[in-house]
């Protein structure tokens, strides 16, 4: 899993055609049972042990699941008290105000609304018709829900894993998830887990953790762990109303399921290219490191627009170009990227 992800951020990078490459690694621990002073010295035991394998320009951290800026820093400061200097581009996702870039935490889930807006407009479906229903409850689909309503869409559902129940619920509210309501204090803890009392004061209707998967909107979105989606429940989505499938999250569906999707002519929005806003940002943050020089937030998302944007509509171009499904679109753009530059660099040889 850790090879497959490695090589989807490769491919992730280039299909949004930022000059990075791609990498995938990761702790074995459930953060949940670990203390505030457990988790710092985790972070900075990691950093001891691979500091000769990482750097700003050799190999950058990002946050991912069970991480937020405060793990990021730890990080860079174990670096920068090994190092000698401060080396801020080492990590990105850190808090803003200690080298963090404005936009970093809301990324991922807006750069999947561009892409689902687009999408949209494609199918002709206007977004203040748009209704969704979203996987997940963490940081990317937390900013899915606020970008996808701000656009005038409406979310009914969202899901969650509840770690004292050790089970994942749904939770739905057919006048819309407001998001105002879910990022208020004391909806959500910091693992992305809503609070049943907090919901059930908002009027949200507690359900199986499967629930939004059959919601009748246009729009799902799985936005947490991947694997969600299988040739088990697939036949669970109505298919009579889903029109847009946005993979927010880190390889949401098997194989199987994707047949499944492909054949029931549901616009997929891949994974590599629906979530690539977070490394986009990453990227930015980065640059934004080593010119010493930070971005107000408008520029930063207007720039991440601007890239999600043109991202999606060559991948969907081509799609149509080639008759072929969008997920095979955005390899064909990616993985074409990718050979030029190894070939370039003299890595293979080029073809006669």
């Amino acid at each position: 899993m850790v090879k497959q992800l490695a090589m989807m951020m490769a491919w992730k990078c280039a299909v949004v055609d930022i000059p990075l490459g791609g990498g995938k690694g990761g702790i074995v621990v459930d953060p949940r049972k670990l203390t505030d002073r457990e988790t710092e010295r985790l972070c900075r035991g990691w950093v001891r042990k691979v500091y000769d394998l990482v750097g700003p320009e050799i190999d950058v951290p990002a946050p991912d699941v069970g991480t937020n800026p405060q793990d990021m820093l730890w990080i860079m400061d174990e670096y920068d008290v090994i190092n000698r200097n401060r080396k801020p581009g080492f990590v990105t996702g850190k808090a803003v105000g200690v080298g963090g870039s404005l936009g970093r935490t809301e990324a991922t889930g807006y750069g999947a609304v561009y892409c689902i807006r687009e999408a949209l407009k494609r199918l002709g479906i206007d977004f203040k018709d748009a209704t969704a229903s979203i996987q997940g409850a963490g940081n990317v689909a937390q900013y899915t829900c606020e970008k996808f309503v701000q656009y005038g869409g409406k979310v009914v559902a969202m899901s969650c894993w509840d770690s004292k129940d050790k089970k994942a619920y749904t939770y739905s509210c057919e006048k819309g998830i407001n998001p105002e309501d879910l990022l208020a204090p004391g909806t959500l803890d910091k693992f992305g887990t809503i609070d049943p009392e907090k919901a059930k004061s908002f009027g949200w209707t507690k359900e199986d953790g499967d629930a939004w998967l059959s919601k009748k909107v246009n729009v799902l979105i799985p936005a947490a762990l991947g694997q969600a989606v299988t040739q088990d429940n697939v036949n669970e989505i109505n298919f009579d109303t889903v029109k847009i499938y946005a993979e927010a999250a880190n390889t949401p569906t098997t194989l199987e399921a994707d047949e499944v999707l492909k054949a029931k002519g549901v616009y997929m929005i891949p994974d590599f290219l629906c979530n690539a806003g977070g490394v986009t940002v990453s990227y930015f943050e980065q640059v934004q490191n080593n010119m010493n020089y930070y971005w107000p937030k408008d520029e930063v998302l207007e720039k991440l627009d601007n890239i999600m944007t043109n991202a999606f509509n060559a991948v969907a171009d081509l799609a149509i170009e080639e008759k072929c499904f969008t997920r095979d679109a955005a390899y064909l753009i990616a993985i074409q990227r990718v050979a030029k530059a190894v070939e370039g660099r003299g890595w293979v040889k080029p073809k006669k």
